[in-house]
């Protein structure tokens, strides 16, 4: 996508990126309103927000280990997988057809049902194949 003509793309420091991301963290201030401020799109300041290059100082302590943090031990205990159940019918209050059913297998084999079919005789077939 090309921006409009005689615009140059604007370069911008690291020390501005921290400055603009600075003014963002402000509470109260919002993304949008110092994007305005620098004629920028919103989210370039929202991918400078998340690059850990560009936090200020004060977020950097923030963002410390406490001294006091411990692992703490864990136990998972086995899960068994859950049983499958084969796929048993439905009763249907109706008929419902399809007009076209496509099917890709797991080893890339396709089965392509064209016309109304019910779908009791689709399920049933995909039944009889997994068997």
């Amino acid at each position: 996508m090309a921006g409009k003509k005689g615009q140059k793309k604007r370069v911008w420091s690291d020390e501005e990126k921290r400055t603009i991301c600075a003014q963002a963290r402000v509470s109260g201030v919002s993304v949008a309103q110092v994007a305005r401020r620098y004629a920028m799109n919103t989210n370039l300041i929202h991918k400078w927000l998340r690059d850990p290059r560009f936090v200020s100082e004060e977020h950097v302590a923030d963002l410390s280990v406490p001294e006091d943090a411990t692992f703490l031990p864990i136990e998972i205990a086995g899960i068994a997988p859950a049983p499958t159940a084969p796929i048993a019918p439905t009763p249907s209050t109706g008929s419902v057809t399809a007009q076209r059913v496509d099917i890709t297998l797991s080893d890339g084999r396709r089965i392509l049902v064209e016309g109304p079919t019910a779908l009791s005789a689709i399920v049933a077939m995909v039944s009889g194949l997994a068997r």
